[in-house]
Formats: structure tokens, sequence, C-alpha cells
């Protein structure tokens, strides 16, 4: 019988990807939850930050989530008194002329600064031993096999 040869774990980038990115993303996770929030909710806040108001839809969008799951985020955030809902102003596309909006609470808005120090100390934890080159190349090979893929979902988890 003849042995075929079957690669090692070790030998394929996947591994190497998975490995680095579980580390990571479990040592954020960690960090952010001391603050009472998840990955996916700091995603959310971190987007919102930019805008003074937002609707879900639109978030939705932006971060290539379903309405539902960006539902279920806002809902969370707003019983955490980070985000508050409101009806916005009419405009023509809807039936009864209303729409929801929703924007970071003064809570929510001094909570992103928090959040976005921990993430990057969580960076540098794990990749400040790296030179600004190879973690600009890094980013940029990244970056260019999600583009090759087409892949738009934010990683919230």
């Amino acid at each position: 019988m003849k042995m075929t040869s079957v690669s090692r774990l070790e030998d394929h980038l996947g591994y190497w990807l998975r490995f680095v990115s579980n580390h990571a993303s479990q040592a954020f996770t960690a960090k952010v939850g001391t603050e009472g929030v998840t990955v996916a909710e700091w995603v959310v806040l971190r987007e919102m930050f930019d805008h003074s108001s937002v609707s879900p839809s639109q978030l939705a969008e932006r971060l290539a989530l379903s309405r539902g799951a960006v539902s279920k985020l806002i809902d969370r955030l707003v019983s955490k008194d980070l985000v508050k809902k409101q009806l916005g102003k009419a405009i023509p596309s809807n039936v009864d002329g209303r729409y929801q909006i929703v924007e970071l609470t003064t809570t929510g808005r001094m909570l992103v600064p928090k959040l976005a120090k921990l993430a990057d100390k969580n960076d540098s934890e794990f990749f400040g031993h790296l030179s600004t080159k190879q973690k600009t190349e890094l980013v940029l090979l990244l970056k260019e096999i999600v583009t090759a893929h087409g892949w738009k979902k934010m990683p919230t988890e």
C-alpha cells in the first residue's frame, strides 16, 4: 500500500492566520469585556462615533451585517445606556413618514475613545515587535486577500 503524503497543519498559511487571530481576538474580547461590551458592540459604537446620528439600515449596510443583527446589537447598546433611539424626520420612502435613527448617548460617546485605546493596546501587545514597514506590508497583504475575495462583512466576533 502506497503512503500518501499529507501536509502538516503548520504547513498551511491559514493555520498561522487563525493561530494569531484567535490569540489577538481572545485578548481583545477580554479587554473590551472589562468595559461591559462585546467586540460586536464595539464595532457598532465605533462606526456610530463618526456620525451624529444614523439609521439602523445605514449601520447594517456600512457593517455588511443583517438588519436583524444590527437591531439586536442596538437593543443591547440601548439597554446599556450607550445608544439612544428616536424617530427621524419624514422621508418620502417611508409609508408613515417616520423612521428610526440611533445616536450615541453621552456615556457611549465617552466610552468609544477608551475602547479605541484598548484596541491600540491590543495591537501593540500582539504586533508591537514588528517594524512599521512590516506592519504596513502585513496590512496591505491582508487587504489584498480581502479584495481578491470580495469580502465586505465587517469582522465582529
